[in-house]
């Protein structure tokens, strides 16, 4: 099974590798470009466009890696980067041209391809957004009959970005001599029939989303809303961006639209619950205020000290890291709950009841079980339900200890609960919570010392339950089985012995008088048979068989000679302790005596051996298989046998696969 892992984790590496190196572009170009704005004697469009075309490419870029990596592969991920790719290479070839052919002319290599890129990939930008409006949200189009729709946006992007690319600049670079021909007047009007076109597609995005819409039901109806809002914008900031004269309001337009798109994504992907932003904003706002205060506090001690002892010294640095340190834990907390008080009041409330609930724990006042009801109240479901694991019956339980199903079959979802790795339970709660993981993981979390409690004390009181059930099960067991040996004893052995008795009796007072020896003999023969039959009774009280003074394997080999069906012995020569022994054999004898009364089985298979510090032993046969240990069967009270011995017993019996019953039981090395 490694050799798949491994294959699947290069594949995903691989499938990485793309987003990876489309992220590190995206932002080598901002780099890029930002050197070139700062430059001495640069000049470019307004402070503010250039802080909007940064922002929105790491945020473009930022979203499609979160995609990318949580979902490798999968078209929107790519896409949301391909278009962070484009608007950062847009940024940055406009800065590289004004600089190498305005600024400082001469200065940089391959300034005129730049300004070509600049004049005429524009294009691009809605390409990228239309694609991604076509496939979301899960990378396919709405319908096959869309093959075309997708094939006629291609052809009109292309022919578009052709035609620009064949036209003499304009704006800032129209003195500038284009590097490529111009194309005959013919061809030049495809452009405009492109343009056409990609208007036509730029609608159809728009329209592709609103068939989702329309097919959608409950959230996934909630969360193309906003993807609906974002394909709007496609149209009208192109509409704006043409009518408009500033170049400036134009580019803003764009990168608006392009951002608009992302932040529509975004949006649904977090509906989608692909990850928690929720808790990274709140824990970025909890962290970035705790940093502040901290400097804050650093800063106000060393400059304290310094001024108190009127120089400086190391001593001032180790105490003010000293105080920050001591202060980190208390003051998260109060930061924490400041957040979370003023932007996440339900998270606040709820984890400040689980904090009471645990706090009457601590102090007796209250139950570890009833934290399935607060828990209840706290998450608003009052049909939430606490199952527990209990690892030693591998099942489900409730706070009652009775067993309960795996899935709920009236709509809840169940949410797993886990501490420290190892599983515990599971919630039963209504869908609707999932549309708040955050506050739902949050309690859970907090409540997982009182949920464990209460765990460890139903698994407690159901293994009690276990073990004084299976008690009483042997010691009735063992009591019908004395029962039943004393009245074979009595009807059986017992009574030919009394029956001897009587007889030699008889005989006696037949005899002639004065038979003096033959009247000792007798006495002594009736002596004999009393004796006997006192010793047949303290039999009684536990019986072992003799063969077993020679070992398992001489006392299996013979029990199997007496078998009706063929049985196939392999034993151990080993001695194990005497009770050890005895509970083997009557193991065996219960296997055996099964298998030829219901498995109707041709042939069976009895070992018995050492394994890892246990006597194992084991029946198999090839009968009808489809044995259960049913209440009040042989197999009920040999397991009861096993369990009073600390053994285990498996029990592997498939409809016409045969039986195979496993027994272990610890022993001495």
């Amino acid at each position: 099974m490694a050799a798949p892992a491994r294959c699947d984790d290069r594949r995903v590496r691989r499938s990485l590798a793309l987003p990876w190196a489309l992220a590190i572009v995206a932002a080598a170009l901002v780099v890029l470009g930002g050197v070139l704005e700062f430059l001495p004697g640069a000049s470019g469009d307004p402070w503010w466009v250039y802080g909007l075309w940064i922002c929105l490419v790491l945020a473009t870029v930022a979203v499609g890696l979160l995609v990318a990596v949580r979902r490798p592969g999968h078209p929107i991920g790519l896409l949301l980067l391909a278009n962070a790719l484009i608007i950062a290479a847009a940024g940055a070839a406009e800065s590289y041209a004004r600089y190498g052919l305005l600024d400082h002319p001469g200065s940089l290599p391959g300034a005129r391809w730049a300004a070509l890129y600049d004049q005429s990939a524009w294009p691009l930008l809605f390409a990228a957004v239309t694609a991604i409006a076509l496939v979301f949200p899960d990378g396919r189009l709405p319908s096959p009959r869309w093959r075309r729709v997708a094939a006629g946006a291609t052809a009109s992007f292309a022919l578009v970005i052709v035609s620009s690319m064949t036209r003499p600049f304009e704006g800032p670079f129209a003195g500038v001599r284009n590097p490529l021909p111009e194309l005959p007047a013919p061809l030049g009007m495809l452009g405009g029939v492109a343009l056409l076109g990609v208007l036509f597609s730029l609608l159809a995005a728009v329209t592709a989303v609103r068939v989702r819409f329309r097919r959608a039901s409950g959230i996934e109806r909630l969360q193309l809303q906003w993807l609906m809002f974002s394909a709007a914008s496609i149209p009208l900031a192109l509409l704006l961006g043409l009518a408009t004269g500033d170049d400036a309001a134009r580019t803003a337009s764009i990168f608006v639209m392009s951002g608009a798109l992302s932040a529509g994504v975004a949006v649904a992907i977090l509906r989608y619950r692909l990850y928690e932003i929720d808790r990274l904003i709140n824990r970025s706002l909890v962290y970035g205020l705790l940093t502040l205060l901290l400097a804050g506090a650093y800063a106000a001690i060393t400059l304290a000290l310094g001024v108190a002892a009127s120089r400086s010294s190391p001593w001032e640095t180790a105490v003010a890291t000293l105080a920050v340190a001591a202060a980190f834990l208390p003051l998260r907390t109060r930061v924490q709950r400041g957040v979370d008080k003023r932007f996440a009041r339900a998270r606040y409330d709820a984890l400040r009841r689980i904090e009471a609930f645990l706090a009457d724990l601590r102090g007796g006042r209250t139950a570890p079980e009833e934290i399935e009801s607060v828990l209840a109240q706290t998450l608003g479901d009052p049909r939430l339900e606490l199952h527990y694991w209990l690892a030693a019956d591998e099942r489900y339980s409730d706070a009652r200890g009775n067993p309960v199903g795996v899935a709920p079959d009236d709509g809840r979802v169940r949410t797993p609960v886990s501490r420290g790795g190892a599983p515990m339970g599971v919630v039963v709660h209504d869908p609707a919570l999932d549309e708040r993981p955050h506050l739902l993981a949050s309690v859970i979390e907090a409540a997982g010392l009182a949920i464990e409690i209460a765990r460890l004390r139903v698994e407690l009181r159901r293994q009690l339950e276990e073990v004084e059930a299976s008690r009483a099960r042997i010691v009735a067991a063992g009591y019908e089985e004395r029962r039943r040996i004393e009245r074979d004893l009595h009807d059986g052995a017992q009574q030919r012995l009394v029956s001897i008795g009587l007889a030699l009796r008889h005989l006696q007072h037949e005899l002639p008088t004065g038979s003096g020896a033959a009247d000792e003999a007798l006495d002594g023969a009736v002596a004999e048979i009393t004796h006997a039959i006192g010793d047949l009774r303290e039999l009684a009280r536990g019986v072992r068989p003799s063969l077993l003074d020679e070992g398992i394997g001489p006392a299996l080999r013979e029990l199997a000679q007496r078998s009706s069906v063929p049985v196939e012995v392999r034993a151990t020569p080993e001695r194990f302790a005497g009770s050890l022994e005895a509970a083997a054999y009557f193991i065996v004898c219960e296997g055996l005596t099964n298998a030829v009364k219901h498995a109707h089985a041709s042939r069976i298979v009895v070992s018995a051996g050492r394994a890892n510090g246990s006597l194992v032993v084991s029946v198999a046969d090839d009968g009808v298989g489809g044995a259960a240990a049913a209440e009040g069967s042989g197999l009920m009270g040999l397991a009861d046998r096993v369990a009073a011995q600390g053994g285990t017993l498996r029990l592997r019996s498939a409809p016409s696969a045969g039986t195979t019953l496993t027994v272990e039981l610890p022993c001495a090395s």
